[in-house]
């Protein structure tokens, strides 16, 4: 009876440990895709002032990535049922075409200030929806306050020292649209994350977000550049960087991130996303980062702390012990 005790004893330990192994490697490549995507608003601004438009940023990164996916998740082609599918194609549009079409055409209107900060509101809008949709993964005041005081540090962040930001509503209303999108692509990906694996999504929202944005070229703006522009170093470089890195392995281990640390968690990481930008701006377009910015940076992190913490588990394991 002894032995049986410390063989259980042991299984439940090696349980936890493999539990808290996948949550610190949950949380760190949460970290790792949030630091790319930071990078990206530099890569993006890069090809739009070498007179790439927004659609086929989108379409060019897409297409690679979609590519590089299909050398290696061919052996499913369709989802278990219509509604999957479906949903799947929701993802595409989602997470892929109207997501990024909203957000780049907002940079066109709006102050890339005010795009940062109001799509940075999509870690708030989630919570709201699935709070709304789902009981079991409401956050709690505690991490509700630390929420609202990473946004802050967003803001400050953002703002970077500048104490004016120029309101347009029409590009502001886009990056609501665009933060509202990505909440509800975070919805969608709840209610399916647990049934296909995170190759055969991510390739579906890939094919999907680009098989939705073919009718914008057709009806609005054809694609007017040559095989040999998009062969400039610079051009193939940063799209290089976006399809591959970005989009392909970014969207591969963020849906992974999903499924190990649930909706709101992954979707809280999105707010260091403008402190990645800001040291990235700093380190290769040398600009100044002020004080504020470095409070928000304080503020950002310690609510980023905050919004993490689940009182319930933690009531338990201290029941428990």
């Amino acid at each position: 009876m002894g032995l049986w005790n410390i063989l259980f004893n042991f299984a439940t330990l090696n349980q936890i440990f493999q539990k808290m192994k996948n949550g610190i490697v949950g949380h760190l490549c949460a970290l790792l895709v949030v630091a790319v995507w930071g990078t990206t608003f530099i890569s993006s601004k890069v090809l739009l002032n070498d007179g790439l438009m927004p659609a086929e940023i989108f379409f060019f990164r897409f297409s690679m990535a979609y590519i590089c996916l299909c050398l290696f998740s061919h052996d499913k082609l369709w989802a278990d049922n219509w509604k999957d599918e479906l949903a799947l194609v929701g993802l595409g549009v989602l997470g892929g075409s109207l997501y990024f079409m909203t957000e780049n055409q907002a940079l066109i209107y709006s102050t890339a200030s005010n795009v940062s900060i109001l799509v940075s509101t999509t870690p708030l809008l989630t919570a709201l929806l699935v709070a709304i949709f789902y009981k079991n993964e409401r956050m709690n005041m505690i991490q509700v306050g630390g929420s609202l005081m990473a946004f802050v540090g967003v803001v400050l962040v953002v703002l970077n020292g500048q104490l004016i930001l120029h309101l347009n509503p029409k590009g502001d209303l886009l990056a609501l649209a665009a933060s509202l999108t990505w909440a509800f692509y975070s919805l969608v990906m709840r209610r399916i994350m647990a049934r296909y694996s995170s190759k055969f999504i991510t390739r579906k929202v890939f094919g999907y977000g680009l098989l939705t944005i073919l009718p914008y070229f057709a009806l609005v703006h054809p694609i007017d550049h040559t095989f040999g522009q998009l062969l400039k170093p610079v051009v193939a470089g940063n799209l290089l960087y976006l399809g591959i890195c970005a989009s392909t392995g970014g969207y591969l281990v963020w849906n992974w991130v999903m499924q190990k640390l649930g909706t709101v968690k992954s979707t809280n990481y999105i707010y260091t996303q403008s402190l990645v930008a800001m040291l990235a701006a700093a380190l290769i377009l040398d600009e100044r980062i002020t004080p504020m910015a470095v409070i928000g940076a304080v503020l950002l992190i310690s609510g980023m702390v905050i919004a993490q913490k689940n009182k319930k588990k933690l009531k338990t394991a201290v029941s428990q012990n």
